[in-house]
C-alpha cells in the first residue's frame, strides 16, 4: 500500500506524541505492555486556542447526572480526556491524582473517560486503582473530544476561572511535576 507523500509527515508526530489515537481496546495481556511503554511516552504543548472558550457539551458526572464544564465556573479546571484502553492515559492518572491532591480547592482536576462501554467499566477501573482525589467523569458519546476537536488521548486541557482556555497538552505529563505546577499557575494569570 502506498502512502500519499503528504501525509508522511504526520508519522514523526505520532511517535512523539505517544498518545492512543482512535483505537479499539487492546487486549488485556497488551494492555500491561503498553501502560509501561505509556510512561516513556512525550508530550506536546499546545497554546493555538488560548482565549477559546470552554465547550458547552454535556457530560455525566460521578453520579450520573448530566454536567457541563460552566458547572465548574469561578474556578480553573483541568480537563483530561483519557479511556480505560489507553495505556498512555493509564500511566499518567496516578499523577493527575497527585495534582488533585495537591490543588485541592484552588483548581478541579476533572478526569473525563472517553470510553464507550458504560460507567461500570470506568468504575472498575477507578477501584482497582485506587485513586483519593479523581472521580469518574463519562462522555460516552465523545461529545467533548468532538467539540475540542482533539484525536489523540491523552489530551488535558486548562481552563481559567472564566471557562477560556489556557493551553492544551497531547500526551502524557508527570502532573506532579514543577514544569507541571509553572503550567497550572498560568490560569491564574490575566
Amino acid at each position: 500500500m502506498d502512502i500519499p507523500k503528504h501525509l508522511l509527515f504526520l508519522a514523526p508526530f505520532l511517535l512523539v506524541v505517544g498518545g492512543c489515537g482512535g483505537e479499539s481496546e487492546p487486549r488485556t495481556q497488551e494492555a500491561a505492555k503498553q501502560a509501561e511503554a505509556g510512561k516513556t511516552a512525550k508530550s506536546l504543548l499546545d497554546r493555538s486556542r488560548a482565549g477559546s472558550k470552554a465547550p458547552t457539551v454535556e457530560f455525566l458526572d460521578p453520579d450520573g447526572e448530566k454536567a457541563s464544564l460552566a458547572d465548574f465556573a469561578g474556578k480553573p479546571v483541568l480537563v483530561n480526556l483519557w479511556a480505560t484502553w489507553c495505556a498512555p492515559c493509564i500511566a499518567e492518572m496516578p499523577t493527575l491524582d497527585a495534582l488533585a491532591a495537591r490543588e485541592q480547592g484552588k483548581l478541579q482536576v476533572l478526569a473525563l473517560s472517553q470510553d464507550m462501554e458504560g460507567r461500570a467499566k470506568v468504575e472498575a477501573f477507578f477501584a482497582e486503582h485506587r485513586f483519593k482525589m479523581l472521580e469518574p467523569y463519562l462522555d460516552p458519546e465523545l461529545g467533548m473530544m468532538d467539540a475540542l476537536k482533539v484525536e489523540i488521548l491523552p489530551t488535558t486541557i486548562l481552563y481559567d476561572a472564566a471557562g477560556k482556555e489556557v493551553w492544551r497538552m497531547t500526551g502524557v505529563e508527570e502532573w506532579n511535576s514543577d514544569k507541571a505546577a509553572a503550567l497550572i499557575a498560568e490560569a491564574s494569570k490575566g
